[in-house]
């Protein structure tokens, strides 16, 4: 089992920044990706980002391609989410995700994951 917590979420103008947290525990030697999803009201969940939690590789959405950093410290266990230049579009409860067996490409689908966080509002106010 793997718990995931997230914070950092919360309210801000367009233009602005927001950094999220996603604090892993539990059996987190077992996890290969940790990743960023995101859900709008009445939409699907969307992926955001990924990481490879031994590696460099990532993966990003084209829609937040160039605002959005997605960086993890192995030693605290802790994926970071980095929002840049906030739209209002952006606003949506966003959801950390965790994959626990191997794979070749980082997945974007919320399918690949198998543990999830109980998410984290993000407000972008126009």
């Amino acid at each position: 089992q793997v718990q995931l917590v997230e914070s950092g979420g919360g309210l801000v103008q367009t233009g602005g920044s927001l950094r999220l947290s996603c604090a892993a525990s539990g059996r987190t030697a077992s996890t290969y990706v940790m990743g960023w999803f995101r859900q709008a009201p009445g939409e699907e969940r969307e992926f955001v980002a990924a990481i490879r939690w031994r590696g460099v590789a990532t993966a990003i959405a084209d829609s937040v391609k160039g605002r959005f950093i997605i960086s993890g410290d192995n030693a605290k266990n802790t994926v970071y989410l980095q929002m840049n230049s906030l739209k209002p579009e952006d606003t949506a409860v966003y959801y950390c995700a965790a994959r626990t067996w191997n794979t070749i490409v980082i997945p974007t689908n919320p399918r690949g994951y198998d543990y999830w966080g109980q998410g984290t509002q993000v407000t972008v106010s126009s």
